[in-house]
């Protein structure tokens, strides 16, 4: 009798989807790439690509979108792309057939592959990764589990901010008596002002010795420069964790890039994969600063595996992370990243010369995204902006998001993806005409 496989790799998608016009969209790079329909000629720069209709309909193919609505709230999750969700589904399917023998045997190694792959494509060491649920666990463990607070100390975070983060940082002031300081930024600033920003915070707070950094807030889709900020807490001894969350994939970047010790990442968000995927980087020589989670043990400070306790997780989300950074690359995060500006500024660009609309986030393009918010003049209460989402959902058939985290107010997020359209956009633009 044959026996059944025990665990599923990309070459065997391949097979399972080569009856379905699938086939010819499923890419992985060790074996059929995706380069014969998203490959971009060498001539071709971002900025060009970015407004190829053509292309970027063709990319919209490998989606399906949502009937009966604009969608422009993709900022709290990634929809898959088709050869990643049915990949998805095959890896669901055989875990499920296999159950714990799959698990307990073969999971282990498709793990480590998965790890590597992440490592690989952000620049960092395998040993420097680990596998979470979501940035939220990461940045939550960082928190929880730094190791050089004393009373006394500060600590430091701001209004651009993650909520539930803020949350976890204000718990150290009752957990390790420090003192927290909350850093609020203007609504609209740019690279140089957010540096200053911060050079007073520090500057303000001698004491400080631990700080949360957003790279994109939440709230508005603004750039911090975390280089630069990073840089100058670093002078004064002072350890940054840093939310990026909805940078990678919104953002072209490698790890490296920075000179961060301690970074939480989503890739459910701009990289693609299926829900539940999260990741935790802790650089080489720092884990020491990072106590293993509660129960875990690690003598040595060398396995930073200990830093997370996810328990029984969705193994075949996890196995799914190296096709859906196959398909992120073969668009090529520069290209995402010019398209959802290039998205962006169609409607920021006409709602900056409305007199009734204030826009929120970067005043540079440095510190901007393809994520943006507005609100009405003068409306910045959160039940302005909840009535704000309800009529550009119920009078124009356009889905958005409230924020709420600024210390200035409510705010409604615009979040596109690369398969949205430049139609749906000005379906947005003359919504805002008519507020």
């Amino acid at each position: 009798m044959k026996k059944a496989s025990t665990h599923i790799n990309r070459r065997t998608a391949v097979r399972l989807l080569a009856s379905s016009s699938l086939l010819a969209l499923v890419g992985c790079s060790q074996y059929k790439t995706l380069d014969h329909l998203l490959a971009i000629p060498s001539t071709t720069n971002s900025i060009g690509k970015a407004q190829d209709e053509a292309y970027w309909h063709k990319i919209r193919r490998y989606y399906d979108t949502t009937d009966g609505i604009v969608n422009l709230e993709h900022g709290y999750w990634g929809k898959m792309a088709r050869p990643v969700y049915e990949y998805y589904l095959s890896t669901s399917k055989m875990v499920n057939t296999q159950n714990s023998f799959y698990a307990r045997k073969k999971y282990d190694a498709d793990h480590k592959i998965s790890v590597q792959r992440v490592a690989k494509a952000l620049g960092a060491h395998e040993d420097e990764i680990v596998l979470t649920r979501n940035a939220t666990e990461s940045i939550h463990n960082l928190i929880r589990q730094y190791r050089g607070l004393k009373p006394g100390d500060t600590v430091l975070y701001a209004d651009v901010d993650y909520p539930s983060f803020k949350t976890a940082m204000r718990w150290l002031e009752q957990e390790y008596e420090v003192n927290v300081v909350q850093l609020n930024l203007p609504v609209s600033s740019n690279q140089q002002e957010l540096l200053e920003q911060y050079i007073n915070a520090f500057d303000a707070n001698p004491s400080l010795k631990m700080m949360l950094l957003t790279h994109v807030s939440n709230q508005h889709g603004m750039v911090l420069p975390i280089k630069e900020i990073t840089a100058e807490a670093r002078k004064r001894g002072i350890d940054v964790i840093c939310d990026n969350a909805q940078s990678w994939g919104l953002l072209d970047y490698k790890i490296t890039d920075f000179d961060l010790d301690f970074v939480g990442f989503n890739l459910h968000k701009w990289i693609g994969t299926p829900l539940g995927v999260g990741a935790l980087y802790i650089r080489r020589g720092t884990l020491h600063k990072i106590a293993p989670y509660p129960g875990e043990t690690d003598s040595n400070d060398t396995d930073i595996s200990t830093r997370v306790h996810i328990a029984t997780s969705n193994f075949a989300a996890m196995l799914s992370i190296p096709i859906a950074l196959d398909f992120h690359e073969a668009i090529g995060g520069i290209n995402k990243e010019a398209r959802l500006n290039y998205l962006r500024k169609i409607w920021t660009d006409e709602a900056a010369q409305m007199p009734n609309i204030e826009l929120l986030g970067g005043m540079d393009e440095a510190s901007r995204t393809g994520m943006a918010s507005f609100r009405l003049l003068g409306k910045n209460t959160v039940t302005d902006a909840v009535n704000l989402q309800k009529k550009l959902e119920e009078e124009f058939g356009i889905f958005t998001v409230i924020r709420k985290g600024l210390n200035s107010g409510g705010c409604v997020r615009i979040t596109p993806q690369v398969f949205s359209t430049v139609d749906e956009i000005e379906l947005l633009v003359n919504a805002l005409r008519k507020l």
